[in-house]
């Protein structure tokens, strides 16, 4: 990630689609909607018919949702002009930095920016896993940039 700032203005740009877990479940996803699209084909091993309906409505999701696993790789998030989002907020409506700390099997470091009477926004990925010092220095250098404080839950 790359981020870029001025006096007034800082830019973060977040990552994109193309992780290796999203390329795992891509073919899982498909390799596994193939196996269940079997009864589609003449088979001798599937008699029951209830059973062949059920897994071909499996094979056709799984084939559904790894179509969209790769068409987000491809494009690396979505397509079309509308792929940024620009966030505005008056700087007196800035609260603090907020950093949301769950240690534990599924450890998550979320960074959010409070908004007076408009709640929290998040600023990092949930599954983003920076380290307790990244997130820190994070938090700090923005909260410096916007001259708020930074608070720990």
């Amino acid at each position: 990630c790359m981020s870029w700032r001025s006096e007034s203005i800082w830019i973060e740009f977040i990552v994109g689609s193309r992780k290796t877990s999203n390329f795992c479940w891509a073919f899982i996803l498909f390799f596994g909607s193939l196996g269940n699209l079997i009864p589609l084909f003449p088979s001798q091993q599937i008699v029951f018919f209830p059973q062949g309906i059920v897994m071909s409505f499996y094979g056709i999701a799984g084939l559904f949702i790894s179509s969209y696993l790769w068409c987000t790789i491809f494009w690396n998030g979505f397509p079309g002009k509308n792929r940024r989002i620009f966030l505005r907020f008056l700087m007196k409506d800035i609260q603090s930095i907020r950093i949301e700390v769950k240690e534990g099997i599924y450890a998550r470091r979320v960074l959010y920016m409070e908004i007076r009477d408009q709640g929290a926004v998040p600023l990092t990925r949930t599954d983003e896993n920076l380290t307790p010092r990244e997130i820190e220095q994070k938090a700090a250098e923005l909260a410096y940039f916007l001259r708020v404080p930074v608070e720990v839950f």
